[in-house]
This record gives C-alpha cells, structure tokens and sequence, in this order.
C-alpha cells in the first residue's frame, strides 16, 4: 500500500536536474513576460485593466486560468478523493449555467458602464454605503483566498522536493510580487494564459497514465469499489450520498447561489473580461473559457480518484499533510516519471500562482478605485494612482503571506474557500439580482440586505463550526445550505427595506438597470463568434456531460 512518506522520500531522491530545469524556465519565463509589459504601463487603466485592450481569446483563458488556484487543484482532486465524481458538480451545474448568464446578460452591463470594478458598478446603482461594503469585505476575501494559494505552493514543494516551508511562501510572495509590479494586470493575465496550458499539460498525463494502470474507468471502478462515487445524481432524491446533501441543495445552493455569486460578482473573474478590447470580446470571454471549464474534471476529478485506487487510506489521518488535499500531488509523484514530473510539479506551481496572482491584481485595483480613492485621495493624478496600485500590491502580497499561515490550520482547502464564499458572495448574487432587474429596488435596500445576509451568513458559520448549536450536513451541503439561507435573507430584506425607502429616479437608472436599457445587439460578421451559438454549444455538451454521468 501506497504511504505519504514513501512518496515524498522517492521524489526528493528522484528528481533530476531535468524536472528543476523545467521549473526554472517557467520562472524566468514568467518574470520575462513582466519585464516585457513594463513600458507599456503608462496610466492606471493600462495597469489595472490592460487599457480593455486584449484579444479574447487572451481574456477567455485568462478567465478561467484565474480560476485554476489551488482550489481548483488541490481543492478539487481532495473533494474527489473524499466524495467521488459528484465533485464534477462543482465544474458543470456549479459554474457552466452562471458563466453563460455573466456573458449574455451581466457583461453589458459591466463593461458598457466603464466601472473599473464590481464595487463600483455597485455604487452606480447603489450608493456609496453598498460600495464601501462590499470593496472592504471583497479586499478580506482577496486576501484570505490569495494566502490558501501561496500556502498550497509551500506546502506542495516542502513534501515533494524537500524544501524549507517558510522558505517557500516567501518565493512564492517576491515572484508574484515582482511580475504583477512590472506588467500590472497585463501580465497577470498573459501569465495565466500561459499557466493554463501549463496546468493541461501537466495534469493530461497523471489522468492518462493513471488510467491505464488502473485498467481503465471500469478497472478503476472495481479497485475503488464504490459505485456512489462514480455517479452525479444517483441517490440525491435523497441524501444518501457522499456529498449528504439532496438535488435540491445541489442545485439552489450550489447551481445558483454559490455559482452565480462567484461568476457574476467575483471581481477576481469579472476583471479579466472587462480587459477586452470591445462589448464583443468582453461577452465573448466567459463563453470562450465556459468550454475548458467543461473538460476540467476530467484532469482534476479523475487523478482524485485513481489514487484511491492505490492509497485507499488517504485522508485517514489528522494532519493537512496526510489529508485528501495531497491526492493530486501524490498521484503526480506516483505515476509521473522524470521530465514530466517536473511538468506536473510546474503545472502545480503555476496553478497556485495563477490563484494568487488573479486575487492580487483584484485586490490592488478595488482598493485603488474604490477604497483609496474614493475615501483618502479623491482628485490626485493618474500617475499618483499607478504608484499607489504598485505600493499596494507589495501590501497585499505581505497580507497574503500571513493568510498562508492562516490557511495552514486547516485541514481542507475546500472547506475554507466555501466557507469564505457562502459569506461574501452568496449575499451580494441577491444584491446584483434584485438591482438588475427590479428598478424598485433602492440604495438603502441593497445596503441592508447584503449586511444583514453577510451577517447571517457568518452566525451560520460560527454556530455550526464552533458552538455546533446545528449541522447542516457535510462540509459540502452545510456550504450550500448556508449559501442558499443568507442568498434568501438578503433578499427578502432588500426587498422590505426598498419599500419603505426612496428608490433612484429613473435616469440615473438607464444602462444599470435590464428594463431600461437599451439592447444593443453586438453584431459578429463571423457565426462561431455569436454569443448565442457559443453559449448554445456549451450548453449542449453540458447537458450530455450530465447524462452520460448520471
């Protein structure tokens, strides 16, 4: 039987000059690419939204690059260790539907308001009290999400290569800090899309390989004998199933509230599509990358479950180091021979970097425009905002460092980031829904419900986790119960409160608001650009993606 410290002590041994060489060249060529885009950062807008200038099929990767941390990674290969291929939910009914959403009717309103940012698309159509909430708790979670990425790059590298854990979060936080300072959110981007053929190429062969030695899908159905885990709706009429939680919750809690809360609110995903260089690109963009996100499973899910096939014990002991988190760097270390190891472990890094570099640029932007500037410098000079967005990232970057040692005390990545999701996200969906489409909806309506929602949120959270005064199920059902419950409370509140509040008259509405906004249509000379055709081919391949997993 497969143990941790067999693996880690192989590699370490293992490793050759070739894997470090590939690693090399990813840093220098990445640190390239910054240097590169330095003398094109002339102004704020070139720095943090690339001057909405980029290709979007740059943007598109980059949408769903900025997406691949090491929640994506080794988040979501533990959730397959532990729960089966009903993880895949999390790729298909928990991020396809909300990606077409954003794109066909969210990214209008988005890019045609020239906001630099989900908080000040919010102040547009809220107030400046809706704005200032949501820029601060966003910044919170930037953070805290940007620290379980440097935390995943240190740990990984200190049990597979041998390297010092301390050692590795700082290289970690000057790395990413040197190239976001150099190219801005340019080179952030451009590194994603780099990092997004990195992360296939690495990922490809642990499922390939793996595959093959477990005999294929039915031999690895017969070595994990578990035929729960091999399905995505059997048993969920009820909640006999790994997840414990029923369709229902699956696809309110998870399909809607905390999908659509995180793929239309996240600035972290929307910024890269407000880069784009017209309306057409930036709608374009979720579209693009809605079609990798639907293959993803197959290289993050499916290596979470071959190494059961050959570690059944995994996730036994008590420690983050022998949890479900390593199931994919183990079956990286198990199945990859030199060469491609050091592949696989690129693939790794640039996953955690790609997180983390995503959270940053979002980070030193929202505090730029709508905490600095709107609340310390209002009328100072462009140029005094680019310095301010440099100077802020070295903040971050330092910030993110302690996050990391925060992210060590748990035991599951997935639990943390859902956790942080269902509070700052699942409320604010109802905020951005409400405001859309119902013009009575007024500024102190959507202030107070999404505090009220965000604070009920946490009260679930802590007395569930820490006063265990209920449980709403497993980790995975109590994120989506939780999302589903603070979702409602935020929208029955905005709504009460928009009653007996003043709403905005009706010309400061035109453009935020879907009714009174005039639809213009983006004309694509080209068929296979058509945002319909795209969202109608996505939706198609999901579907049969369901039906075949059934």
């Amino acid at each position: 039987m497969l143990t941790l410290t067999a693996v880690s002590a192989n590699v370490i041994a293992n490793a050759n000059w070739v894997d470090y060489l590939i690693i090399a060249i990813y840093f220098v060529v990445t640190l390239g690419i910054g240097f590169a885009l330095r003398r094109r950062m002339k102004s704020s807008e070139d720095f943090f939204l690339s001057g909405r200038s980029l290709p979007s099929w740059v943007t598109g990767l980059a949408f769903v690059g900025a997406n691949l941390g090491a929640l994506e990674i080794l988040g979501m290969g533990a959730n397959a260790a532990q729960y089966g291929f009903l993880q895949a939910h999390f790729y298909w009914i928990g991020a396809i539907p909300a990606m077409l959403f954003v794109a066909i009717f969210m990214m209008p309103f988005y890019y045609g308001s020239k906001a630099h940012s989900v908080p000040g698309f919010l102040k547009l159509r809220y107030n400046e009290a809706t704005r200032g909430f949501n820029a601060i708790s966003f910044a919170i979670l930037t953070l805290l999400t940007s620290g379980i990425n440097m935390f995943a790059a240190a740990l990984v590298f200190n049990l597979l290569l041998g390297w010092s854990l301390n050692a590795c979060i700082w290289l970690a936080a000057l790395f990413i800090m040197v190239y976001i300072i150099l190219g801005g959110l340019t080179s952030s981007i451009y590194n994603e899309t780099l990092q997004f053929f990195l992360i296939v190429a690495g990922l490809l062969p642990v499922t390939i390989i793996g595959l093959i030695s477990a005999g294929g899908w039915s031999g690895l159905q017969a070595k994990v004998n578990n035929p729960q885990f091999f399905h995505l709706w059997a048993n969920t009429a009820t909640n006999n199933n790994p997840f414990g939680v029923n369709f229902i919750g699956i696809v309110l809690g998870l399909g809607f509230v905390l999908s659509f809360g995180y793929w239309c609110t996240d600035f972290l995903v929307v910024q890269r599509a407000l880069a784009a260089e017209d309306k057409a690109a930036a709608e374009r963009t979720p579209l693009i990358a809605a079609f990798p996100k639907l293959f993803f499973p197959f290289l993050a899910i499916i290596p979470g479950l071959i190494i059961l096939s050959v570690m059944p014990n995994l996730g036994k002991g008590g420690t983050f180091q022998n949890s479900y988190n390593m199931a994919i760097p183990i079956a990286m270390a198990h199945y990859l021979p030199n060469g491609v190891l050091g592949l696989g472990l690129t693939a790794l890094l640039a996953s955690f970097m790609s997180g983390m570099a995503g959270n940053v640029t979002a980070f030193n932007t929202v505090w730029t425009y709508d905490i600095y500037r709107a609340y310390f410098k209002r009328d100072a000079p462009d140029n005094h905002y680019l310095w301010m967005g440099r100077i802020v990232t070295v903040v971050g970057i330092l910030l993110s460092v302690g996050t990391a040692y925060i992210a060590s005390s748990f035991t599951s990545i997935m639990d943390y980031v859902q956790a942080l999701f269902s509070i700052f996200n699942a409320p604010l969906l109802a905020t951005f829904l409400l405001g859309m489409f119902w013009k009575r909806t007024t500024p102190w309506g959507g202030f107070v419900g999404l505090l009220i929602g965000t604070v009920v949120s946490i009260a679930l959270w802590i007395g569930e986790q820490y006063m265990h005064l209920f449980s709403l199920g497993s980790s995975e059902g109590s994120s989506m119960w939780r999302a589903l419950i603070a979702w409602g409370v935020c929208f029955v509140v905005t709504i009460i409160v928009s009653f007996f509040t003043e709403p905005k008259p009706d010309e400061e509405l035109r453009g935020l608001v879907y009714s009174m906004t005039p639809k213009a249509t983006v004309v694509e000379t080209v068929w296979y650009k058509r945002p319909m055709v795209l969202a109608g081919a996505a939706l198609a391949i999901f579907v049969i993606l369901n039906i075949i997993f059934f």
